[in-house]
């Protein structure tokens, strides 16, 4: 009886490290419209996945990051946008009225998802893998608009701060070099 349990205690452990353990790219979380997806969606591009937010001294960076986006797309390049109203409530909208600040100020057109917390007790697991103890680049992110670079291969390549402008030579270099391997 007590090799039952303790195979079945392996189990269970087991169980639970492959939930944790997730690759990034099966992480479920929402677009703006609701439904759910992942970053499978995604699979074979090279993606800057960046916390936004519309009233925050980063907020010009959308300029800066729909330039990035549209010079690189045709390349394989995407940015997914996560609103996020985690520091000093600076995204406090509703998914419709983020959409419509987003493209009717800054002509926004890459993919903005569904508001999230980055965060804190209720952080979003894709923000968990991205950030906990067991990620490439741990650590809370800091402030709107950090930044985490994917290879195609789904591996994460850089993490770049908020104060990181995505037309820096730092970002546009890292993209690029992402861009050009096809192995990542």
């Amino acid at each position: 009886m007590g090799f039952f349990y303790l195979t079945l205690a392996v189990a269970l452990a087991l169980t639970m490290n492959r939930a944790i353990a997730m690759p990034l790219d099966q992480i479920p979380f929402r677009s703006m419209d609701g439904s759910e997806t992942t970053l499978h969606q995604y699979a074979g591009k090279v993606m800057l996945i960046v916390n936004v937010a519309s009233r925050c001294g980063n907020t010009p960076q959308y300029a800066a990051l729909e330039k990035l986006y549209r010079d690189r797309m045709a390349q394989g390049f995407v940015i997914l946008a996560f609103p996020c109203n985690d520091f000093g409530g600076q995204e406090p909208g509703t998914n419709e009225e983020i959409k419509d600040f987003c493209s009717g100020t800054y002509d926004v057109t890459f993919p903005i998802m569904d508001k999230i917390h980055v965060k804190g007790a209720d952080q979003s697991p894709l923000y968990t893998a991205l950030t906990g103890d067991g990620a490439k680049f741990p650590g809370d992110v800091r402030w709107n608009f950090g930044k985490f670079l994917i290879g195609r291969n789904g591996e994460v390549l850089s993490r770049f701060e908020p104060s990181v402008k995505p037309d820096s030579s730092e970002v546009t270099r890292a993209v690029d070099a992402a861009l050009n391997n096809t192995g990542q």
